[in-house]
């Protein structure tokens, strides 16, 4: 199961706020200047030892306060299909409206967990008139101040329960996500590895069938294909058709070991996709970008090796993935981009033995020591590579606190250099020893 939770209700009841306070202030920067609150609309929480991927629902519409109620439906909808965990927030300032308790109806016939979340209890007359809210019917009610915070911390350990755990899962298969706009050709994809019209492609947006994890069979390699282009319903492909795809990315990616993620040759790599890389990175999930459509560019000396160049320059500091250039159309390299895929998967998956790591590694600390912190100096004692379903090493040292990034960044790029970690994020953590 991904763990996705949506904030949903309707306009100016303070969901960026508390989005904002659920993925931490930094990652959030909320301008007037519109278009900026468009990159708030999805980022990553940690809490007791967990983390999830928050949704904020209003990062989604223009001009917010004339959106139709219809459009909120519509998006409230698509988030009890596709969230784990569903966060409704109200206002008590303006007590319970008419489309309050419509939302509230249509959250009610979920069988996934609501938590209902009265804002702006920030008195105590306020807190007397929050009672009201229990009218609505839900057990998870908690009471917030959008001033001050409180009440954050509780509705978050409330929350958790509801997440699991990243635990050590035995894979069967490698699961692929394959990512990217609409339209950017990610059925034609699917359909030319599987051999069959199993989604029926056209050229409007977003207008592709089901298809959840289709297996792949072929050439003696095995794997699960999750396909994000997802079910539309005529009414949906003019409305929020933005949102929804982006909630289907997302349910993809918490899903997926690899992403696979398609660019348009044409159009470059754009804020969405920047926004959904960052996301997979800090998911720790293994990456592969395909830049496809390029039998339509105009071919001059080096233009591939030049947009290679420049994606690698957006994608830093995480450069070292595997980036094909295809034609989804034309089959040109798709098999070779499911070999990237299929290693980034090996990569993933790679334990690396603690003699051998840490032979390997108390060279390069010779080589270059920690630098010295107040004069403190700083001694990693050995290294050693955590149990867990994605490369991570815990360094011990006496001051793990002091060692500075840019330190962890050379250790990083040594443990790339003399072991394949290619398209996978690696996390480094200092302990005290």
């Amino acid at each position: 199961m991904g763990n996705v939770v949506a904030i949903v209700g309707r306009p100016n009841v303070g969901k960026s706020t508390l989005y904002n306070r659920l993925i931490g202030e930094r990652q959030a920067i909320i301008d007037d200047t519109s278009g900026v609150t468009r990159d708030r609309m999805y980022g990553l929480s940690e809490w007791n030892g967990k983390s999830f991927t928050v949704i904020d629902t209003g990062g989604f519409v223009q001009n917010s306060d004339d959106i139709f109620e219809a459009a909120i439906r519509s998006q409230v909808k698509i988030a009890i299909e596709e969230a784990n965990v569903l966060v409704f927030m109200v206002d008590v300032a303006t007590g319970i409206t008419d489309l309050d308790e419509e939302v509230a109806a249509l959250l009610r016939r979920t069988d996934k967990p609501v938590f209902l979340v009265v804002n702006k209890v920030d008195n105590h007359q306020r807190l007397l008139e929050a009672n009201e809210f229990w009218s609505l019917g839900f057990e998870e009610t908690h009471f917030l101040s959008s001033l001050s915070g409180s009440g954050t911390g509780d509705l978050l350990d409330a929350l958790t329960e509801h997440i699991s755990a990243e635990e050590e899962v035995e894979e069967e298969l490698p699961r692929f996500a394959v990512l990217g706009q609409p339209n950017v050709g990610k059925s034609s994809l699917v359909n030319a590895l599987l051999g069959e019209e199993r989604n029926i492609v056209t050229d409007i947006a977003g207008t592709t069938r089901d298809s959840i994890h289709t297996k792949y069979s072929k050439f003696g390699k095995e794997f699960l294909m999750i396909d994000t282009a997802g079910i539309r319903k005529k009414s949906r492909v003019h409305e929020n058709l933005e949102f929804y795809s982006v909630m289907r990315a997302i349910r993809a990616l918490e899903n997926s070991d690899i992403c696979i993620l398609m660019v348009d040759a044409q159009t470059g790599i754009e804020s969405q996709d920047m926004s959904i890389f960052r996301l997979a990175q800090s998911r720790n999930k293994g990456l592969v970008v395909l830049v496809n459509k390029w039998d339509l560019v105009d071919k001059e000396t080096n233009t591939a090796r030049d947009f290679e160049n420049k994606l690698r320059e957006k994608l830093a500091p995480f450069n070292d993935l595997p980036i094909l250039f295809i034609s989804a159309t034309e089959k040109q390299r798709i098999f070779k981009a499911i070999e990237l895929a299929l290693e980034v998967f090996e990569n993933r998956t790679r334990k690396i033995k603690t003699s051998v790591l840490n032979d390997v590694m108390q060279t390069a600390m010779e080589k270059v020591p920690p630098p010295a912190h107040r004069g403190k100096f700083i001694r990693i004692k050995y290294v050693t590579q955590l149990p867990i379903h994605y490369p991570a090493f815990a360094f011990f040292c006496n001051h793990p606190k002091h060692i500075k990034e840019s330190y962890k960044n050379y250790l990083e790029n040594k443990l790339r250099e003399n072991f394949n970690f290619t398209g996978v994020p690696i996390s480094i953590f200092f302990r005290s020893k």
